[in-house]
């Protein structure tokens, strides 16, 4: 049975929380990371474009919690990428959050192109052989992106942060990174609570089955697959309903159900610039 201190072992060697508080573009982000803490999360998913890593950072600290229970991600920027800037990068991170070290290190989006996310990569994995890092990883990579960074003669990344939910599934980048050991983290796992999908009858239908809310259900759809969902939501009262999942359980009818939905890259509700050059 899942629980909310289940983790996944990354390749990297360490463990990361299945289930991750995402900040987003949080603008109350102190007590709401101290929230989710309060509520079980210890995995906290920041970034510089989020403008909050010194918020997310003090949160940490403030908890009383050891920081070797807690997971920290932060991401690098577009316009920071590039090889002598992502190392600047890097050590402004750990300054603004107060840390003597990083968790996991994504590059944010392959978009400033290949030269570029080659360089960025190359400098996370230098930060991380200095012991700044422990993991490094990427975000919106399509299967291209992952292939350039090993043809480069670079590692594998340990991560691909994605959208991921029952409207946009990307099984195609799913399928590569499981056979090649990259843990997949799903961004937008609840749809950010859009209308259209959050009613959608399947969805409802299932929900009412075992009495919980839609949201609730996305999640756990996400936990049964083995992603590691990120919901964002700045309202106490869904933080802890959001972290509410280990007392029911999805079946093998409505796991099929959910996946029927899937509408490829039509039903993604973000930028998902998985196919950019």
């Amino acid at each position: 049975m899942l629980s909310i201190d289940d983790k996944v072992r990354l390749p990297s060697g360490y463990d990361i929380p299945q289930l991750g508080y995402g900040v987003g573009m949080n603008h109350n982000t102190l007590p709401t990371v101290l929230e989710a803490f309060k509520a079980g999360y210890r995995h906290v998913d920041s970034a510089k474009l989020y403008r909050n890593e010194a918020e997310c950072g003090e949160a940490i600290w403030r908890s009383g919690i050891p920081r070797s229970e807690i997971f920290y991600t932060t991401k690098i920027i577009d316009s920071d990428q590039g090889y002598t800037s992502t190392l600047a990068a890097v050590d402004r991170s750990l300054s603004a959050a107060n840390l003597d070290y990083i968790d996991l290190f994504l590059i944010h989006t392959p978009k400033p192109g290949k030269t570029k996310r080659i360089e960025t990569y190359r400098a996370l994995l230098e930060k991380r052989d200095a012991g700044m890092i422990r993991t490094v990883g990427v975000s919106n990579f399509g299967v291209r992106h992952l292939e350039e960074l090993v043809s480069a003669g670079l590692e594998t990344p340990a991560v691909n942060q994605l959208e991921v939910h029952p409207w946009c599934q990307q099984r195609e980048i799913r399928a590569y990174c499981e056979r090649k050991g990259i843990v997949v983290q799903a961004y937008c796992p609840i749809v950010r609570n859009i209308p259209e999908l959050i009613g959608d009858p399947v969805l409802v239908r299932i929900a009412e089955k075992h009495q919980r809310e839609p949201v609730r259900v996305l999640l756990r759809w996400s936990l049964q697959h083995g992603l590691i969902p990120l919901p964002k939501t700045e309202t106490p009262k869904r933080i802890w309903s959001n972290a509410a999942l280990y007392d029911f359980e999805l079946d093998t009818e409505d796991m099929q159900a959910l996946d029927a939905l899937d509408r490829g890259a039509n039903g993604a509700i973000s930028w998902n610039p998985i196919d950019v050059p």
